[in-house]
């Protein structure tokens, strides 16, 4: 379970730097492949964590809204010509601690429990590092 989890973690990763390859890609196929990336991580959970029916609404609807959200806001850095990492790399932990939230809100707490096993605590606990090492960074500055 925790490689599958793994696994998915790389892959919301592999996905901002996929985003290279995308610029080829028509609107259509760039929405197709969001959409089946989308519905494979649904699918995965409903596996792994043996989601109810209604479970399974709300993680397909957290995981579409705030994954395009966040493809929106790495086209606008990418489209203002930001070469700063370190934005986007804020950008993909926002978006990735209001997934970790919502889930929290509609798992139960053994499911809670599979998930943050599966490696979500970890992730997490990375972004809150990442996070902390930043605002150090800049209360150096000032």
């Amino acid at each position: 379970m925790k490689k599958i989890l793994f696994a998915a973690i790389c892959l919301l990763i592999s996905f901002g730097t996929a985003l290279a390859q995308q610029q080829q890609m028509t609107p259509e196929e760039k929405e197709k492949k969001m959409t089946e990336f989308i519905q494979q991580q649904v699918e995965r959970l409903e596996r792994s964590l043996e989601l109810e029916d209604w479970q399974s609404f709300y993680a397909d609807s957290i995981l579409t809204h705030d994954y395009h959200a966040l493809q929106e806001e790495l086209d606008a850095l990418q489209d203002s010509k930001v070469s700063n990492t370190d934005l986007y790399t804020q950008t993909s932990d926002k978006w990735a601690d209001r997934i970790y939230d919502a889930m929290h809100k509609i798992l139960n707490e053994d499911q809670w429990a599979k998930y943050l096993k599966q490696g979500a605590a970890r992730e997490k606990k990375a972004r809150d590092k990442r996070r902390a090492r930043m605002e150090e960074a800049n209360s150096k500055l000032k």
